[in-house]
């Protein structure tokens, strides 16, 4: 968080360019409270001005008050983003619905995690979050998983091992989060027919920053973080060299027991060295642990979750889940020009995880135990190396003013599977009471088999302002992802090249200066697993394609007291492997899915002191044509909807800040009911989950925070299991909690 009472480091004119000067207002002695209402004016009254102004660099990659600063409050449509359009487009200007969530936001609303903020601040998305996925799934208009649902860091973009996706997970280190709904192939390539969710971690600043905060909890919950930045050394026209570093550190005992506890180390670490006003490197390395809690769902008894196993675990008592994430970038931007941006990053991801457990139980109504099955053990490591580069210039086209961008980026991903899939032990433990035992030896893992791919893709964007209030924008990927696959036990070996086109066309119409309507089309693709793990099974199938209609309004009114957004899609998504009746064939690519729907959001300053927040959508899913074997016979679910997805999901937020130095925050989640099955015969049902946050200011730069959790201790699941229509067991959403954190300023 920002010092209050250090001013903002001034923008810098250089030969080339314009550079709209912004001096952060005199904050000594004002309470961290009085920021959000600071910001919002400047959001409101700067932004005719930001626009007609040039940078000497893109403000993304230096935290300063320039238009790529977000405001802790509001939609934040006037701020530039890079989820949606990388020409530094607003939301206002961008033919695409996007939510820009504040990382200050998240904190203000007691959410310590990537997918609490993602749920409950944006539109639309619901975590599927499970130890096997790396708690990192989510599903957005119809569609479900990381092999749906893109997630990216900073910009880059995550290579999916096994569906698996671990980093990140905190928000302390979080500057803002980019929510993009809808096909993204023609920004990021194949597996984002949902939507993508871009993290970006706070940035070096030259004005100093220094944060901490200490958490004690129910359940045991500790919490400690510490955020520092500033300038280092001198230069002959200014700062040279700038620095941020955010440490977190979880943990607790867990509301399950035994083996609930988890505890997870976050630390984010990056270095600016700026040697003129318009070229600057910045090097980054991210680290994340994790030891989250081993605990794989609840059976349930009788169709429901009795008190006598909420908070009981079926796991082995000796279970083992660990992941480790490097991260570490250069990111190198140079703008030689008012009209030219030149930005290159290199990078490397690393990730090793493990899991030791027993994953599966189902109440046994007959014994009146609880039967449990998949004792897995499983290793990845995975080694991700990329570069992506990207130009971008303004000038005329035709006569208009026009934006274009073109670039390319090179991955290549090291993976390598070790488990224990040839194991088969199942076993039964009491309901209550008893001895859970231990993994057995002789079903430790073994090396399975190793991928390596090669990826490379061009992409290019075109922005043409037709007139003061119609833009017509377009955009367009091609990838060709290599894939050779080698089995470790059989010796085996296939190569596979994959070819996939992204492509969006979209026209902005902006009736007034502070609203936007906007119409788009956009294809895209989807591999029919985790691309970089497929296997030989699936490797001769195609990606299967998508492609949506979007239209939409948004804008601001009453003088920015209320901002808005509203959108109708329809998305057809096709080359589902299915099974024809009739087929005796592994599977056919002809299943399709299809989904239509409509989402708003608001942000409204209601009254002096108070101020609502909130977005809900409707949709409706469908399996159009899918047909599956059940008990030797072809089954089609067409009509049926699809796993893991909610036809409603709704937040709401409301803020009271009447008192000198109290402010109260109380927050609604609801998530219509899923199904865990294709016939859509094992329901989870709908919930509405209640979150409060009281804050009080001790001095100017203290803030004393009580926030409760689920205040209504809510039974609900967050994923689930079936057999045979019927469900099995639920992985349970955390019952009511309570948190006292103290964060302050120097």
């Amino acid at each position: 968080m920002p010092n209050p009472s250090m001013p903002a480091r001034p923008a810098r004119r250089s030969v080339s360019a314009r550079v709209l000067t912004i001096r952060a207002l005199p904050l000594r002695g004002l309470p961290l409270r009085a920021l959000p209402a600071l910001l919002l004016p400047c959001g409101l009254l700067c932004g005719e001005a930001r626009a007609q102004e040039a940078v000497a660099l893109d403000e993304l990659a230096v935290e300063g008050s320039g238009p790529g600063r977000v405001s802790p409050v509001g939609l934040n449509l006037r701020a530039q983003g890079r989820s949606a359009s990388r020409l530094g487009l607003t939301p206002l200007e961008t033919p695409a619905s996007l939510d820009i969530i504040s990382g200050e936001t998240a904190r203000l609303r007691g959410q310590d995690t990537i997918a609490e903020a993602v749920t409950q601040d944006g539109t639309g998305i619901t975590t599927i979050a499970a130890p096997g996925n790396g708690n990192g799934a989510f599903t957005a208009r119809g569609f479900s998983g990381p092999n749906s649902i893109q997630q990216l860091y900073d910009g880059t973009r995550f290579y999916v091992g096994a569906g698996t996706v671990t980093f990140p997970f905190d928000t302390w280190n979080v500057e803002r989060i980019e929510v993009l709904r809808g096909p993204s192939s023609v920004l990021y390539g194949d597996g984002a027919i949902g939507g993508v969710i871009n993290v970006v971690p706070k940035k070096p600043t030259f004005a100093s920053v220094n944060a901490a905060r200490a958490v004690i909890g129910t359940d045991g919950v500790a919490r400690l973080a510490l955020d520092s930045g500033g300038a280092i050394g001198q230069a002959e026209f200014g700062n040279t060299f700038a620095y941020r570093l955010n440490v977190s550190g979880n943990r607790a005992d867990g509301w399950v027991h035994p083996v609930g506890d988890f505890r997870n180390l976050a630390v984010s670490a990056a270095l600016l060295f700026q040697p003129s006003p318009d070229l600057a490197f910045t090097l980054s390395h991210d680290l994340g642990y994790q030891e989250p809690a081993r605990y794989w769902g609840t059976p349930l008894v009788e169709g429901r979750i009795t008190d006598l196993v909420r908070f009981r675990n079926y796991n082995i008592l000796d279970p083992k889940v660990t992941w480790a994430d490097n991260w570490t970038q250069l990111k190198t931007e140079w703008t030689p020009s008012a009209d030219v941006t030149i930005r290159n990053t290199a990078y490397r991801l690393t990730s090793s995880r493990h899991w030791l457990d027993v994953e599966q139980y189902a109440f046994n109504r007959g014994t009146g135990l609880v039967d449990r099955s998949d004792y897995l053990e499983i290793y990845h490591s995975q080694e991700q190396v990329g570069n992506r580069f990207d130009a971008a210039f303004k000038g005329s086209l035709f006569g208009f003013r026009n934006a274009f961008l073109a670039g390319f980026d090179v991955n290549r991903i090291d993976f390598r599977h070790t488990n224990n899939f040839f194991f088969d032990k199942s076993d039964s433990v009491p309901l209550v009471g008893g001895f859970l035992g231990t993994f057995p030896p002789e079903g430790r893992a073994t090396p399975a088999y190793r991928t390596r791919t090669n990826q490379a893709s061009v992409f290019a964007e075109d922005r043409v302002i037709l007139t003061d209030r119609l833009s017509f924008l377009t955009g367009v990927r091609f990838d060709a992802p290599t894939l050779q696959r080698e089995d470790l036990r059989s010796g085996t070996q296939f190569e596979r090249t994959y070819k996939s086109l992204g492509y969006r066309f979209g026209l902005v119409y902006n009736p007034t200066p502070d609203s936007a309507l906007y119409a788009q089309y956009s294809f895209a693709t989807d591999p029919v697993g985790s691309l970089i793990t497929l296997s030989q099974s699936l490797a001769g199938f195609k990606l299967a394609t998508g492609d949506q209609v979007e239209i939409g309004a948004k804008g601001l009114a009453f003088d920015g007291a209320l901002e808005w957004t509203v959108a109708g899609y329809r998305i057809v998504k096709d080359n589902l492997i299915s099974r024809l009746p009739g087929s005796s064939a592994v599977g056919v690519q002809v299943g399709s899915q299809s989904s239509q729907g409509f989402e708003l959001a608001l942000g409204w300053r209601v009254a002096p002191g108070w101020r609502l927040d909130g977005n809900l959508a409707l949709l409706h899913a469908q399996y159009d044509s899918f047909s599956q074997i059940e008990n030797g016979a072809a089954v089609s679910y067409a009509g049926k909807q699809p796993i893991d997805v909610p036809e409603r999901v709704a937040n709401l937020w409301l803020t009271w800040d009447g008192l000198r130095d109290w402010t109260a925050r109380i927050g609604l989640q609801n998530v219509g009911q899923v199904y865990s099955d294709f016939g859509n015969t094992a329901r989870r049902p709908a919930y509405t989950l209640v979150n409060a946050v009281l804050d009080h200011q001790v001095t100017a730069d203290s803030r004393l925070s009580l926030r409760v959790y689920n205040l209504f201790d809510k039974v609900y699941a967050i994923s689930g299991n079936a057999v045979g229509g019927v469900g099995t067991n639920w992985l349970l959403g955390r019952p009511r909690s309570v948190e006292v954190a103290y964060t302050v300023t120097w």
